[in-house]
């Protein structure tokens, strides 16, 4: 037994670090802490350290899909589908189908079977939401990690409006403990007010 848990401990490592490797390539730089960091690497540590704290028992399948949630999303940008809400979910098709296949040859690489790489899969695709509880922790830790990062950007270029909208949905994604987390999230006053107004109050 101790034998196999070192095994599984350092498969999970070395799992995450491949995907580090791999999403150090990131072009888009994003400053978190003080640092710039590649985008996508500095997303899925973030991804990883809140699937940890929304389930201290999260198994290696969590914290993998969490690491490899964006797997070298700039390869495929958005600008090479068409406008509009049917292109974007043609790209997001896409994606989901090409993260899932990068990291399944991630995990296999290291020791891990098919079993392992479907399962992970499932979770980056967000597949069983309503059913499984690891599938909605992963869609709170997403969430958590838009409101960190990317909430001003995006206030900034929509309008508060139109932010009020996509933080509704985004609530209504997340579950009642997850809202009240974000609900402590530190924020500007802007962005607090438009998280109230949103029922981020859960």
């Amino acid at each position: 037994m101790p034998t196999d848990a070192v095994t599984s401990g350092d498969r999970l490592q070395a799992a995450l670090a491949a995907i580090d490797a791999a999403n150090a390539g990131d072009p888009h730089t994003i400053r978190i802490g003080g640092r710039v960091r590649p985008k996508e690497q500095a997303h899925a540590e973030l991804m990883t350290q809140w699937v940890q704290r929304l389930d201290s028992e999260a198994d290696d399948a969590q914290l993998v899909a969490a690491r490899a949630h964006h797997l070298r999303r700039w390869l495929l940008p958005r600008s090479d589908y068409p406008e509009g809400r049917a292109g974007y979910l043609r790209w997001r098709t896409a994606q989901a189908k090409r993260h899932a296949a990068d990291v399944a040859e991630i995990v296999i690489s290291v020791g891990y079977d098919e079993a392992f790489a479907s399962d992970v899969s499932a979770i980056v695709a967000k597949k069983g939401l309503a059913a499984d509880p690891r599938v909605q922790t992963h869609e709170d830790a997403l969430c958590l990690v838009f409101l960190q990062t990317q909430f001003d950007e995006l206030a900034d270029k929509l309008g508060d409006a139109h932010m009020a909208e996509v933080l509704a949905k985004t609530m209504a994604k997340m579950s009642p403990s997850a809202r009240l987390i974000a609900q402590d999230l530190a924020m500007n006053p802007r962005a607090a007010a438009l998280l109230e107004s949103a029922g981020g109050g859960g």
